[in-house]
C-alpha cells in the first residue's frame, strides 16, 4: 500500500533536522527518527546530534571560558586590579553550558512540532528499502514507511581496541561536556582536533592536562611550512604548520608526550587511573596516574544497527561510511545519506545542514542544485585558533604541481598581544596560490586570535575565485589581525629561498 510519509529522516542531528524541516516547508509529510545510545559511561543527551550536545556548541563555550581566563591575566597589564589567584569552578561552567544545550534540545522539539514533523524517539533499523522499524523505551514496536528515506546518524567516538582498560576506565568527548565535577588531572591520548581543543580549554581553566601524540598533530590539515622562527626572516625549515598550534599550547602549560602510545589503564586503590605507555624514541615503558583519561582516537559511523546490508546500501568496508554520489544518493533508489555518515565528505555541521536542505529542495522543490564541497572553511578552536579554507600546500602541489604553486606567508603580532607582552611566536598565516596568470588563491591558512571569524570573511572571496593581486588591493581594517592577510608580501618559489620583501 501507500507509504505513510513522504520523507523519513533517520538521525536527529544537524543535517537530518535541516533536511526534515526544509522538506516540511514544501507541505510534505515528514518524520524524524532519533535515538541516543548511551555512551559506555552511561552519558546520554537530547535531540540535536553531536554538534549541539557533545561537539561544537559545548566545546566553543568551554573554549570561551578558557579565553576569559587568559583575558583576566592580560587585564592586569591594561590597568585592571584583579585579585590573585583567580580560581575557576567547573560545576558553575558545566551547569551553564549544559542548561544552554538543553534549551537547544527543547528548541528543536518545538520547531519540529511547529512544522508538523513527526518525531519518533526510537532506534530504528531497515526491514526493506521503504520501511524502518524499532522499539520504544517501553518495548512497543513501531513501523514507519516512507517514499524517501535519509540516513543522517552521524558518528560516535571510538575507543582504542588494543589498550587494556581503555573502555572500562576512559571517557570520550561524549562524556566530557556532561561531567558535573571537574575532570581534574587529565590525559588525552592521540592528537585529533577534539583532543587538542579539549586539552586547550582544560589547560586554560587551570587543570593539569597532558596530550599523548603518537605522530603528527592535526592530521589532514596543512603540514608544510616554509618559515624559520627567527623574526622577519623566512627560510625553508619544513616546520610543520600544524605543529605551531601544539607549540603554543605547550608554551602555555599543556604537557605533550611525543612519540608515545598507551598500552594499558589500571585503576588504583585511590581511584586514580594509572596509565602505562611506550616511548617509541627511548624504547621504554613509562607510567603516570591521572584523574581522567579522555580518548580521542577518531570517530566511527553510527551504522551498526541500521541493517544496511539487508536493503543493499553500500558502505566503504574500511571506514564503514555510506557511499553516496554527488546528489547524496546511496546505492538504493529512494535512500539518501548526508553528514558525517557519508564517505568523502567533510565532518562539519554547516556542510551537513546545507547538504540536507539542498537534498530536500531537489526531492520536493523542483531544484537541481547540488552541494558544493569545495572551499569549505573550518577552524580548530585551540587556545591559539587555526582557521583555513581551500587547499593545503601539499594538496595544491599534488593537484597542480610544485612549479605551478606560489606560497605567500608571514609571522605577525596581534596588537592586543603587545601591552600584555604575550608571546606571538606562533601567530602565522599562509596563502597558497596558482602561479600562472592571475594567481588565483587556492587556500588560506591562519593561526591566531579569532581565526574562525577571520577565515569566515575571506572564505567568500576565495569561493568567488579571488586572486592574490585582488587581495593585495583590498584595504584592510586597521589595526586587526585580518588586515595582515592583505599585506602578505613574503614569498617562496618552487622550494627556492625567496628575498624578504617585508614582514
Amino acid at each position: 500500500g501507500k507509504n505513510e510519509y513522504d520523507l523519513l529522516v533517520v538521525g536527529g542531528g544537524s543535517g537530518g533536522l535541516a533536511c526534515a524541516k526544509e522538506a516540511a516547508q514544501f507541505g510534505r509529510k515528514v518524520a524524524v527518527m532519533d535515538y541516543v545510545e548511551p555512551s559506555p559511561q552511561e552519558t546520554t543527551w537530547g535531540l540535536g546530534g553531536t554538534c549541539v550536545n557533545v561537539g561544537c556548541i559545548p566545546k566553543k563555550l568551554m573554549h570561551q571560558a578558557a579565553l576569559l581566563g587568559s583575558a583576566l591575566k592580560d587585564a592586569q597589564h591594561y590597568g585592571w586590579n584583579i585579585s590573585q589567584p583567580v580560581h575557576h569552578t567547573w560545576s558553575v561552567m558545566a551547569q551553564g553550558v549544559q542548561n544552554y544545550v538543553k534549551s537547544l534540545n527543547w528548541g528543536h522539539r518545538v520547531q519540529l512540532q511547529e512544522k508538523k514533523v513527526k518525531y519518533f524517539n526510537i532506534k530504528g533499523s531497515f526491514s526493506d528499502p521503504h520501511t524502518v522499524r524499532g522499539l520504544t523505551k517501553a518495548g512497543k514496536e513501531t513501523v514507519v514507511t516512507a517514499d524517501h528515506i535519509v540516513i543522517a546518524t552521524g558518528g560516535r567516538p571510538k575507543y582504542p581496541m588494543d589498550v587494556a582498560g581503555a573502555r572500562e576506565y576512559g571517557i570520550t568527548s561524549d562524556d566530557l561536556f556532561w561531567l558535573k565535577e571537574s575532570p581534574g588531572k587529565t590525559l588525552t591520548p592521540f592528537v585529533f582536533n577534539v583532543s587538542l581543543e579539549c586539552a586547550g580549554f582544560l589547560t586554560g581553566i587551570g587543570l593539569d592536562t597532558t596530550v599523548m601524540m603518537r605522530s603528527v598533530p592535526l592530521r589532514g590539515f596543512d603540514q608544510a611550512s616554509r618559515i624559520s622562527k627567527k623574526k622577519q626572516i623566512c627560510f625553508t625549515t619544513q616546520q610543520q604548520m600544524a605543529s605551531l598550534v601544539t607549540e603554543h599550547m605547550e608554551s602555555y602549560g599543556t604537557r605533550f608526550l611525543k612519540r608515545c602510545f598507551p598500552i594499558k589503564v589500571e585503576k588504583l586503590k585511590s581511584n586514580r587511573l594509572q596509565v602505562t605507555w611506550k616511548n617509541a624514541d627511548l624504547d621504554t615503558e613509562e607510567t603516570d596516574s591521572f584523574d581522567t583519561i579522555m580518548w580521542a582516537v577518531g570517530r566511527a559511523p553510527d551504522t551498526k544497527t541500521l541493517n544496511l546490508e539487508t536493503v543493499g546500501v553500500k558502505t566503504n568496508s574500511e571506514t564503514g561510511k555510506i557511499i553516496v554520489d554527488a546528489s547524496e544518493a546511496t546505492s538504493v533508489p529512494h535512500i539518501y545519506a548526508v553528514g558525517d555518515i557519508t564517505e568523502g565528505r567533510p565532518e562539519l555541521t554547516p556542510t551537513a545542514i546545507a547538504a540536507g536542505k539542498l537534498l530536500a529542495q531537489r526531492l520536493f522543490g523542483q531544484s537541481s542544485e547540488l552541494m558544493d564541497y569545495d572551499n569549505v572553511p573550518t577552524t580548530v578552536f585551540t587556545p591559539l585558533e587555526y582557521g583555513c579554507v581551500g587547499l593545503s600546500e601539499e594538496a595544491a602541489v599534488q593537484r597542480h604541481g610544485a612549479d605551478n604553486i606560489e606560497v605567500y606567508h608571514a609571522y605577525y603580532k596581534p596588537l592586543e598581544f603587545t601591552v600584555a607582552e604575550r608571546d606571538a611566536t606562533q601567530c602565522y598565516m599562509k596563502m597558497v596560490c596558482l602561479r600562472e596568470r592571475e594567481q588565483r588563491i587556492l587556500g588560506l591558512h591562519f593561526i591566531g586570535p579569532n581565526a574562525g571569524e577571520v577565515i569566515q570573511g575571506f572564505a567568500l572571496g576565495i569561493k568567488c575565485g579571488a586572486t592574490y593581486p585582488q587581495m593585495m588591493k583590498t584595504v584592510g581594517i586597521h589595526p586587526t589581525c585580518a588586515e595582515e592577510v592583505t599585506k602578505l608580501h613574503i614569498t617562496k618559489r618552487s622550494g627556492l629561498d625567496a628575498t624578504v620583501t617585508g614582514c
